[in-house]
């Protein structure tokens, strides 16, 4: 009964005891402790007081102990969470009894320590007590008749509170303590606390201990033999564990489901699998709920596909199909197979998905680089938890999209929900990879104003955003002050100091954490040769690498690996090979280590001399050995290893598109580089915005500029590298004033340029003859956005003046810039002199080359051709003697076309080509009517039929008329054969598009874009 005016907590249950105005005397205990009992985790503080102060008209009986009326009151407060100070402590009852203490565990369950320090304390005769044979265990509830005398019941549930927490600390002395008094009570007999027992010394670490008293164990029942089981597998011992399933008389679920979890967590997979079929097979039992759950999960760590749809199909089969626990897995497991669309049919099934489901599908959108979609998804959300956000946060900064992931975390702040450590973590590796020590030091303020005490992982995030930043003293400041740091910590600060301190200050931190007693793993040891890379380096990774051969951690394949990773980073690459013929074992990264490493030295022989060697490959192998071909220019090679991946059922990722298409953009392939996107669209890998930048430059190069701006305008989240990519290739195909427009709209959505857009921007200013133009944009890349002129940009300015005829204003630019100009510039004026027939000023620009010592038959080639246009014939006799005494050779060159999936290549005066007689005769028809229509003067006779005549006469034969002609040429069109495109393309009416070593001419109806200067 009461009389306040608060609200009631507890509903009806409470009302009906408030509205007791007489209880009979004989029942007034019982009844006032069963209904307190609904109330334990629910009633709320404020009624308590009340409930204990306010007069009721109730007695207890005479016959009632007094420690039972303070239990009565002790236990609500307890249960809701009270843990201050009570007016009646454990220490001062005046009967301490198994009723007041088990009271006490209950309550304060999640303190173990506690709980420990209450059993010590119980007197003497509490522990001893005669033994009894058949023991039934029953949890201590309020429902106990609470006038009986002390029990094995209430004696069992001490020593079962009292194990349990000391599972929870996992103290060994303490567990022997309570063995040594349980087998003093005589109650060791007892099965169950047998049980707990082995659970305790199991979780202890004492599996010896666990094992033994198995052995000796006369009563062992299934829940014996599942206990030293999963104690075994936590130890690792799973060969004994295997033994032990085998020779276990009986099976129960929780027998198999805990072999299946103990193989999991041994990392054995694939052995998860199997035992899930040979539950199947050899036992009567159905597989329950954990046993799918935990068989998901093994199939999500080899991610087979196959076997993810067969464990789906079974898990519908057996009526688990709706179950959430079931629908989470499986939506875990494709995603974790790269399936989006599997995880997304059985996403759309759920009536209400649960945080989970929309978090995994964020997850997978994003890891299989579908970042619209992931945004989608989170957009959806009827509600987000800080997991949701961490995944968007973090997808964006993994997919180099930071200014995103920074965009993101302030909504998240915006919205309400607070930031965790790993939300601090992801945005500061994003502001560390954009190097804003701005930004991070903003988010250091906020941390820590909110934590004074940094966790090892925000610490983590600060050391390193201050160590990429630069900013070494920063990072050293928040290193001193962490409480705990781990192997990242350390390794973060040594290679922010490799990369912008010294070497002395370097081993001064190894040597720190020597003194500091941090244990010097394999895992350390690896990270920190990881950093040592370049010449000045080299020192220390000897050093570090004759440690590791000290102390024998170099039989470790991962600091093997490490140890040829810093050889080849710093460019020892004989080194890191001795180092590989030592190692006592390798893997697949030791030889895609050597792969890479050769290739970096240029030697693709050797590099792919470790790929064939390989026992096993996998795609980032077949990605090393590709990326070999195309570093060192063997493009066709490159794309045979592509076919040959295929034919072996090797799964491309995203960097495999990258290089493939990129290799098909040299060749200038249109249609293999078409047919190779088709796939990456067919893997889900369509809209990754690394590949659709590739697809733009190849389309650019190709010459089909629309096609290149219809994959920009289909990616969702555009870099700076798919800006770059499209105004590159408007400018190689001569669109200036498109690159301009394109350039605006870049910086309307907010992308800031770097020194590659202007690049694009003067280079395509130049081929339009925008000059004033690019004075501006030349000027404006310094004021406004502060980006120092390159070599690249001068070369672009000196060709926009010869272009415009101006040389003597690109000679003054050339005598005003700040380092020496080298042969590109140079090679630019040269060309503008043979436009402009300056024979002067191309001797001057040909003695600057030749003194930097560039020989390029082309230098010479465009001399000869400045002195032929000026009526110097003897000047061009005497350049072709020296080219000949200093045995300057021309590269032969070659003209390419793709015809029917095949690509036609010509040279000049080709003969071998099946269709020849047909070439030759389509070639001089349209050569006979040229010159009787329009007066051409044919040099055929003199210098023969250059390649590129050829590949158009073959495209004339071979197409259909309405299809435009794209011909490649790996050197500089001549004077000749661009005089003839321009005229076949007026007289057949049809579109040529010619690619030369410097530019595309696209030819149409009688003039070429490129207005006669190439």
């Amino acid at each position: 009964r009461c009389t306040s005016s608060l609200p009631l907590p507890a509903g009806p249950h409470l009302s009906s005891f408030i509205s007791l105005d007489q209880i009979p005397p004989s029942a007034c205990f019982l009844t006032f402790f069963s209904l307190l009992q609904p109330f334990f985790f629910f009633l709320s503080l404020q009624w308590l007081p009340l409930l204990e102060m306010d007069p009721l008209p109730i007695h207890p009986p005479p016959t009632m102990p007094s420690c039972l009326q303070s239990n009565v009151f002790r236990r609500p407060y307890l249960s809701c969470r009270c843990r201050r100070p009570l007016p009646l402590t454990f220490s001062c009852l005046s009967e301490q009894t198994t009723v007041s203490y088990s009271v006490f565990s209950l309550a304060f369950s999640t303190l173990p320590r506690l709980i420990l320090r209450l059993f010590r304390g119980l007197p003497l005769q509490v522990h001893h007590c005669p033994t009894q044979e058949h023991f039934l265990y029953v949890k201590l509830n309020i429902g106990y008749d609470p006038f009986s005398q002390l029990s094995y019941m209430e004696i069992s549930q001490n020593f079962f509170e009292a194990m349990k927490a000391c599972t929870l600390i996992g103290s060994r002395s303490i567990a022997s303590k309570l063995h040594g008094q349980l087998i003093s009570t005589g109650l060791c007999s007892s099965v169950f606390l047998q049980n707990h027992l082995l659970h305790m010394y199991s979780k202890c670490g004492l599996i010896h201990e666990a094992f033994q008293i198995f052995l000796d164990s006369k009563q062992r029942n299934v829940i014996t033999w599942n206990t030293i089981l999963n104690g075994l597998l936590d130890s690792g011992r799973v060969r004994d564990a295997e033994k032990m399933f085998d020779e276990m008389p009986l099976r129960d679920p929780v027998s198999w489901t805990a072999m299946m979890s103990g193989y999991f967590r041994n990392g054995q997979a694939m052995d998860t699998i199997k035992l899930f079929v040979s539950m199947f097979r050899d036992s009567d039992y159905v597989p329950d709920l954990f046993c799918f759950s935990c068989a998901m999960k093994a199939c999500s760590s080899v991610g087979y596909i196959r076997i993810a749809h067969q464990l789906h199909g079974l898990s519908e089969k057996y009526g688990f199909g709706n179950n959430k626990v079931i629908q989470n897995s499986v939506i875990d497991m494709y995603i974790k197979c790269d399936a989006i669309y599997a995880a997304e049919q059985v996403f759309l099934r759920i009536e209400k998905p649960s945080l989970f489901s929309w978090n995994c599908m964020i997850y997978g959108y994003s890891k299989l680089h579908e970042m619209r979609r992931a945004v989608d998804t989170f957009r959806q959300m009827p509600e987000r938890d800080s997991v949701s956000w961490n995944t968007i946060i973090s997808a964006f900064s993994q997919r180099g999209l930071h200014t995103k992931s920074l965009g993101t975390f302030v909504e998240m702040w915006i919205q309400g929900c607070q930031p965790n450590s790993m939300t601090y973590a992801s945005v500061l590796s994003a502001c560390a990879n954009i190097y804003d020590f701005q930004w991070g030091k903003h988010l250091h303020a906020r941390i820590v104003r909110i934590e004074p005490f940094l966790d090892v992982l925000v610490g983590n995030g600060l050391v390193d955003m201050y160590a990429k930043c630069g900013l070494i003293d920063a990072s050293k400041r928040v290193f001193n002050t962490l409480r705990e740091r781990n192997v990242v910590t350390w390794t973060s600060l040594i290679s922010g100091i490799a990369h912008f301190g010294s070497q002395e200050e370097v081993y001064d931190i190894f040597y720190r954490m020597r003194k500091d007693c941090v244990i010097l793993d394999t895992f350390i040891l690896a990270t920190i040769l990881g950093v040592c890379e370049g010449e000045k380096n080299i020192s220390i990774g000897e050093q570090l690498h004759g440690f590791t051969v000290k102390t024998g951690m170099n039989s470790s394949v991962p600091v093997g690996n490490a140890t040829l990773s810093m050889y080849a980073k710093c460019g020892d690459f004989e080194k890191a090979s001795l180092a590989f013929e030592t190692m006592a074992a390798h893997d697949v990264i030791s030889w895609t280590t050597m792969i890479t490493s050769f290739t970096r030295s240029g030697n693709v022989e050797r590099a792919r001399d470790y790929f064939n060697r390989m026992p096993e490959r996998n795609v980032i192998s077949w990605n090393a050995m590709l990326g070999a071909y195309c570093q060192n220019s063997f493009w066709e090679e490159g794309l045979k290893l592509y076919i040959l991946m295929q034919r072996q059922e090797v799964r491309p990722d995203w960097i495999t598109f990258v290089t493939t298409i990129s290799a098909c953009s040299e060749l200038a392939i249109s249609k293999l580089g078409t047919q190779i996107l088709s796939q990456a669209v067919k893997v889900g890998l369509g809209s990754d915005v690394s590949v659709a930048n590739s697809a733009i430059t190849l389309y650019s190069r190709c010459g089909r500029i629309e096609e290149a701006q219809k994959i920009f305008d289909s990616i969702q989240e555009k870099n700076l590298v798919s800006w770059n990519s499209i105004m590159g290739g408007y400018a190689q195909n001569g669109e200036g004033r498109k690159v301009i427009e394109v350039f605006q709209n870049m910086l309307m959505v907010g992308c800031r340029p770097d020194h590659i857009t202007y690049i694009a921007i003067l280079s395509g200013c130049s081929h339009s003859g925008l000059v004033k133009e690019a004075k501006y944009h030349f000027n404006s890349m310094t004021k406004d956005f502060g980006i120092s002129a390159t070599p690249e940009h001068f070369v672009c300015m000196v060709d926009l003046f010869g272009r415009a005829g101006l040389l003597k204003l690109a000679l003054d630019l050339i005598d005003q810039m700040p380092f020496k100009p080298n042969a590109s510039i140079w090679g630019s004026l040269l060309s503008a002199c043979r436009i402009h027939h300056d024979t002067e000023m191309a001797e001057l620009a040909m003695k600057n080359l030749l003194e930097l010592n560039t020989e390029n038959f082309e230098s010479y080639i465009l001399l000869a051709n400045a002195y032929s246009s000026s009526g110097r014939l003897e000047c061009v006799s005497e350049v072709r003697q020296v080219m000949k005494e200093k045995g300057v050779q021309k590269d032969p060159g070659c003209s390419w076309i793709e015809v029917c999936n095949r690509v036609h290549v010509f040279t000049a005066n080709e003969t071998s080509h099946p269709q020849m007689k047909d070439i030759y005769k389509a070639l001089e028809d349209i050569v006979k009517k040229i010159k009787d229509d329009y007066g051409y003067v044919d040099r055929s006779s003199f210098v023969g039929y250059h390649s590129e005549k050829l590949a158009i006469a073959f495209g004339l034969i071979s197409l259909p008329d309405w299809m435009p002609i794209y011909v490649m040429k790996n050197l500089r069109v001549c004077n000749d054969c661009h005089q003839v495109m321009k005229l076949i393309s007026l007289v057949v009416m049809r579109k040529l598009v010619v690619r030369d070593g410097h530019r595309f001419h696209h030819l149409e109806n009688g003039s070429c874009s490129c207005g006669d200067y190439w």
